[in-house]
């Protein structure tokens, strides 16, 4: 299943090759967006625009949490070194394995080792 994917700002546009080489259809905030807008108003433009988040910040799954929102999905990446070249496959392997759940709407977190996932609303 392939998704359309919003790249929070605190990640590398690098991210963008690697998520539209996988198929995917990929954009940075920085290409949408004001970049000193505040997280409620990337999620919001995640949920108009029917895409899921991807993001190094961890205020997404509070957000969620406080608001019982159903989307935007969330992918957050728990790393040290949030980049594509070092968690990107990770990643991947993630939004493969829980996309029934990220097309419902979801809170994925994803780390070096393994991925977690909490439905929506949470």
């Amino acid at each position: 299943m392939n998704f359309s994917i919003l790249v929070d700002m605190n990640l590398s546009p690098d991210w963008i090759p690697v998520l539209t080489a996988a198929g995917h259809n990929a954009v940075h905030w920085s290409a949408v967006g004001d970049i000193h807008a505040l997280d409620p108003e990337l999620m919001e433009w995640a949920r108009n625009n029917n895409h899921l988040l991807l993001t190094h910040d961890l205020d997404f799954g509070t957000l969620l949490a406080q608001t019982h929102a159903s989307k935007p999905s969330v992918v957050i990446i728990r790393a040290d070194d949030p980049s594509a070249a070092t968690v990107g496959n990770q990643v991947l392997d993630a939004i493969c394995q829980h996309a029934t759940d990220l097309a419902a709407g979801a809170l994925v977190i994803v780390d070096t080792r393994r991925s977690r996932v909490r439905i929506l609303p949470i």
